[in-house]
């Protein structure tokens, strides 16, 4: 059972932005541990409307009452200094605690926090983790960067001291935490608005890896000589994987991929057949991300037939090459990639399945990534038939940075000779295009981390 010691002076605790993904689970556990909590949000969402259905006050706008009366207000990083409830909160002289700092402090009230992290992969890969954890009856507690089907949301509440947590290396929050056991996933260059050079990216790792006790457990990617590079940087015992590197612990044989581009293969350990797995998500990514799924679970003593039957029984997490239904036999996916490995790894997914021709709509996310990594994103895009680029999605920046999406657009259409690729504004416009001219039997992506997921249902409609 998890340890409080450490956080129950706070005994009310008011949230700002308290319907980000991380921030709802970090409510619902303190609300389960007897805390009084309440919130606020700047907008109305199905998370919120949980959070209201499970007794936490939620206020869509400020809450000046509760905050006044809160032992502590946790923020997020998207919450500026000059909020009216930041404000008020330093002129009362409560406590105020960044979203990672206060995770941090709620990992240490677990004895088992079980981190997932990596530039890509980590949210489908916590997931699998997860159900993995359920099927054995571990009963975890779980928080995760996207929407799992088998837990009704993006965390779960437990009754054990193992918490498996998506660790994020941006702003280097994951060094805040208390891990027992990591997955690494890979390292690779991103966040350059925060980290400047790879270098920097590589420096987190090994810093985040040296968080590990003695008696701690690591999960390092073997096709990845970054992540390879970690072990001697702890004294904890660790475990590989891969496909390429035959020398990896946990690997991958015999691969094939049905027409929905799911992949069974046998798995092997040290070299003797382990299990035979198949999965319900596209990719030789999610081979990948199994075979780290794997190698953890291994570690805490779960039986390779429930990680067979879990594996199986798990469709994905939402964002994450996600059905959203079909018109006139084309079909429309979903996906998070906003990271040229990402969106590379989701073409391949993508042409293993069956389909006439590709249509993706791509919104970039964030100025400095498109600029520092331009011609990574023309290579990625390329790759699909029929190509359409919406306005950057800024996110926590300004335009200052002297790159727009017809960038990206007009290196296509240079390296390009057919299937032109265009630059579309408005989302109604970008919609009128695809019905106008995608045929049956193709498939219609949108992508990117920001509001483009809201094409897929305009479409649909």
């Amino acid at each position: 059972m998890a340890n409080i010691d450490n956080i129950k002076k706070y005994k009310h605790v008011h949230m700002l932005g308290i319907g980000g993904v991380s921030m709802s689970g970090i409510a619902e556990i303190l609300h389960r541990f007897g805390f009084t909590v309440t919130g606020s949000d700047a907008n109305d969402s199905s998370i919120i409307r949980k959070l209201q259905k499970n007794g936490i006050p939620v206020t869509i706008g400020h809450d000046f009452d509760h905050l006044k009366k809160a032992d502590a207000v946790v923020y997020t990083a998207a919450i500026k200094q000059d909020d009216p409830e930041m404000v008020v909160a330093k002129q009362q002289g409560i406590p105020m605690i960044e979203r990672c700092d206060f995770l941090g402090e709620l990992t240490k009230s677990f004895s088992n926090t079980i981190g997932v992290s990596g530039t890509h992969g980590k949210t489908t890969t916590t997931s699998m983790v997860s159900v993995c954890f359920l099927k054995a009856g571990l009963d975890p507690n779980i928080q995760v960067g996207g929407i799992v089907k088998q837990i009704d949301g993006n965390y779960r509440v437990g009754n054990s001291d193992y918490f498996i947590i998506e660790a994020c290396e941006y702003v280097e929050s994951f060094l805040k935490f208390r891990p027992k056991a990591e997955v690494i996933l890979n390292i690779d260059n991103d966040h350059l608005d925060y980290f400047k050079t790879f270098e920097n990216i590589k420096n987190a790792f090994v810093k985040y890896v040296k968080l590990l006790p003695d008696d701690g457990f690591l999960v390092l990617n073997a096709d990845d000589k970054n992540c390879l590079d970690l072990t001697k940087y702890t004294k904890a015992s660790y475990t590989t994987y891969g496909i390429e590197n035959k020398d990896a612990i946990f690997t991958a044989r015999q691969i094939e991929f049905d027409d929905n581009g799911f992949a069974k293969f046998d798995v092997y350990k040290n070299n003797e057949l382990f299990e035979h797995i198949e999965l319900s998500v596209a990719g030789m990514h999610n081979v990948l991300n199994a075979l780290a799924c794997i190698s953890l679970c291994d570690h805490y003593g779960i039986s390779s037939r429930t990680m067979k039957e879990a594996l199986k029984e798990f469709t994905g997490a939402g964002r994450r090459l996600e059905y959203k239904g079909s018109f006139h036999d084309i079909s429309v996916f979903d996906d998070y990639a906003h990271h040229p490995t990402e969106i590379k790894a989701t073409c391949h997914a993508l042409n293993n399945k069956k389909f006439h021709e590709s249509w993706v709509i791509f919104q970039p996310h964030t100025y400095s990534r498109t600029k520092n990594l331009l011609d990574d994103f023309v290579s990625a895009l390329s790759e699909f038939d029929h190509i359409i680029v919406a306005d950057i999605y800024a996110a926590r920046e300004a335009d200052t940075y002297g790159v727009s999406s017809k960038d990206i657009v007009d290196r296509i259409n240079s390296v390009r000779s057919s299937n032109h690729c265009e630059y579309i504004s408005d989302f109604k416009d970008i919609v009128s295009y695809v019905k106008t001219h995608a045929k049956p039997h193709d498939i219609i992506l949108t992508l990117g981390a920001g509001n483009v997921t809201d094409i897929g249902p305009m479409i649909l409609e």
